[in-house]
Parts: C-alpha cells; structure tokens; sequence
C-alpha cells in the first residue's frame, strides 16, 4: 500500500461499466481517483461514495470527452480542487476509458457518425492526454483503452475498430516520447464485455452473448471484473517496467 500511497488516478467514464471497476479496483490499491461522467451525476455520486468507503478520496466532475473545447475548463477544474485538498495540482495516473459503442456497416456510415467516433476515441483522448501532460508527476502511467476489433475484424465495427487502432499506434508514440519523464504508456484490450456499453449488446442480446461465448477459449462474454483489476495493475509498483504494450484483456477471443 505504501507505494501507491496519496498518489491519484484520473478516469474518465469512470460512473459505469468497465470505468467503475476501473476505478474501484485502483481505490483497493490504496490510489484516490479523480473520475469523469457524461450525464449520469447519480451513478458517479454512487461510485464515489463506494470508493470513500474503502478508505481511498474520490470526486466526479462532467466531461464529454468528444467536445474537446471543454478541456481547458475541466482541467482547471480538476487541478484547482486537487491543489486546495492536497496542496498540489498534479495527479499520477490518466486512464482514457469513456467511449461510445457504433455498429454500422461500412457501406452505411455517414460523415456524422464517424466524426463522433473520431472526437471521443481518438481526438478526445489525444488532446485531453496532452492538456493533462503538465499536471503529471513524474513517473506517472498513461492507460489507454483499446478494443479486441483492433485486432480481429467483426462486421459492423469499421470505424470504432480504426479508431481503436490509431490509439494503439498513438500509444506507442507517448511511451516513446515521455519515457524522458518516466511516464510509462499502455493499452489494455478488452473483448466482448457485459456491460450497458452499445445498449447491451454483449449483455442482452443472447445469440450475441453466445457467439462470443463460442470464440473465447475461456467460454464465456466477459465482465467488467475481468479489466478493471488489469488497469489497476498496471498502475502499481510491480508494472513498472511495462511500456508501450498492448495487453488484450478478452478471454482468449479469436485466438
């Protein structure tokens, strides 16, 4: 616990889903968590509480991560409160988890629905990255959250797939550039997960929930208990030589 002692972690989408586990599992590490949500304040409310019952400081603040003219503000936001309730302004750890889901086939994606996917999974997260970068102490971690359909293709998924992929070429490049710093950068992959991400695709949908079983050596969809562990992990101690990987979290799909 000493290593991780009064060190924080920035999440965004950390209100729900694969986010929330995120951000629990790394209060169970002893790191106090900073966490973003789109539009449910009441479910961040509920995450925090359950992250200051473990003993471990939290706080939300609104961000949509597609609207990148919002991050100066957040930033200051975020910086401020930090600076009055520890006496800095620096954090250690940025994990780039919010996300939508887009299923549409190639043929049939409009300019519309592949701007949004650009703005929150590669825009959003290249420059909220960057305005984050002076508040980052040395020696810090950068997790960013790709997809198993950067690897393998499933119809549907063309263009969250190629945004998936540049973030995990752009991964490479931060852990090449900052490694002067000591910040280390990484991807984490899940595969199909249950969670309410897409509606519930993977959740609700049984012949879905299914055919992933059916793929994934381990026989199942995946939980959001499966990741958030990993991401927690990598923000510890014993991750410390771990930079510019990519970790597929997913079961063992399409292997």
């Amino acid at each position: 616990m000493a290593t991780t002692e009064n060190k924080i972690a920035l999440v965004t989408g950390g209100s729900r889903g694969l986010g929330r586990d995120m951000a629990i599992n790394l209060a169970k590490k002893g790191i106090d968590v900073v966490l973003t949500y789109n539009s449910n304040q009441q479910k961040a409310e509920e995450v925090v509480a359950e992250i200051k019952a473990l003993g471990q400081n939290a706080v939300a603040f609104q961000l949509n991560t597609g609207d990148v003219k919002a991050f100066d503000e957040f930033i200051s936001n975020v910086t401020t409160h930090l600076k009055e309730n520890t006496g800095s302004p620096n954090f250690d750890f940025l994990i780039n988890n919010a996300g939508t889901a887009l299923y549409a086939p190639f043929a049939e994606t409009t300019e519309e629905q592949l701007d949004d996917i650009v703005n929150i999974h590669y825009k959003g997260v290249f420059f909220l990255t960057q305005k984050a970068l002076p508040y980052m102490n040395e020696g810090g971690r950068i997790i960013n959250i790709s997809s198993g359909l950067a690897r393998f293709s499933l119809p549907g998924s063309s263009a969250y797939g190629a945004m998936k992929g540049a973030i995990e070429v752009l991964t490479r490049y931060l852990a090449k550039e900052l490694g002067s710093r000591g910040i280390a950068a990484n991807v984490v992959a899940p595969g199909a997960i249950e969670t309410d991400f897409g509606h519930g695709h993977v959740r609700d949908n049984k012949e879905t929930n299914a055919a992933v079983a059916n793929m994934t050596a381990l026989g199942r969809a995946g939980l959001p208990e499966d990741i958030g562990g990993v991401v927690a992990f990598l923000c510890s101690e014993e991750a410390r030589w771990i930079n510019g990987q990519r970790i597929e979290v997913s079961g063992g799909m399409n292997l």
